[in-house]
């Protein structure tokens, strides 16, 4: 994704592994999805980036999108990372949600036994909420190229088996959470909420809202913006370490159905 390519140009070695049974293209994973996969949790995807993040040769630079954005906030809660950047930032645990988390959220929990599903976003709700701001005639090819199926598992444990965030623990690198004004997904008023939540620590927390921005803001024109301001922050606010290394998590985009 361009994002990778920003912090290649940046300086930075990116490290982006995929989620665990997630190891496949696009096409393959919507057609037939890897069984394990349904049963995958929050809980399982945070130790699987742990164990990345600890054979790492150096302490890395956390950033993430959507679940992602969720994911970077537990990471550095574990004491992970040397600063981290939460991009539109799913809902989070202990925040309130926002009116368009709701909505987006609906089809999955709606969708009887999706707790132990693989969902895959349809392609009007790609078209119409998640990358809303992206041209009739391209939407279906990004579609093809990027979306691929989640675990219901993920959005029932947010509601089941809540992960805590210890929002003022003492450990946590800085960390900067970034929204877009137009997401339909992850709502700039939560990502605000997240903020304040964080904000607790003693170390540095801060956030952006773009402009006209939608929930696909690292592939809309103009992401070298928000990738440029979040490794630019990250660079300047980031906890010492021996050397400048970028641990992106997957994000995994918001499963409708």
């Amino acid at each position: 994704m361009q994002s990778r390519r920003a912090t290649k140009r940046g300086g930075f070695t990116v490290v982006a592994p995929d989620w665990p049974y997630d190891d496949r293209s696009p096409e393959e994973l919507r057609e037939m999805p890897d069984e394990k996969l349904a049963g995958l949790g929050i809980a399982e995807i945070l130790d699987h980036y742990d164990r990345i993040i600890g054979e790492c040769p150096e302490e890395p630079i956390l950033i993430g999108h959507s679940a992602g954005g969720v994911f970077v906030q537990h990471l550095l809660d574990r004491g992970l990372g040397v600063a981290g950047v939460a991009i539109d930032p799913a809902p989070t645990p202990g925040v309130r949600l926002g009116p368009h988390a709701i909505v987006s959220a609906l089809p999955v929990f709606f969708d009887w036994g999706s707790w132990k599903k693989a969902e895959t976003m349809s392609r009007s709700h790609f078209r119409n909420r998640f990358a809303q701001l992206v041209p009739d005639a391209q939407a279906d090819a990004l579609y093809d190229r990027y979306i691929v199926p989640t675990p219901g598992k993920v959005y029932w444990d947010g509601i089941v088996h809540k992960t805590p965030i210890r929002w003022d623990n003492p450990d946590r690198a800085p960390l900067l959470l970034i929204g877009g004004e137009l997401d339909l997904i992850a709502d700039a008023s939560m990502t605000q909420a997240i903020y304040e939540k964080q904000s607790q620590a003693p170390s540095l927390t801060e956030i952006k809202i773009f402009p006209g921005r939608s929930h696909w803001t690292l592939l809309d024109p103009g992401w070298e913006d928000v990738a440029d301001f979040a490794l630019d922050w990250a660079g300047r606010n980031a906890r010492p370490a021996k050397g400048r290394l970028v641990a992106e998590t997957s994000a995994g985009p918001v499963p409708t159905s």
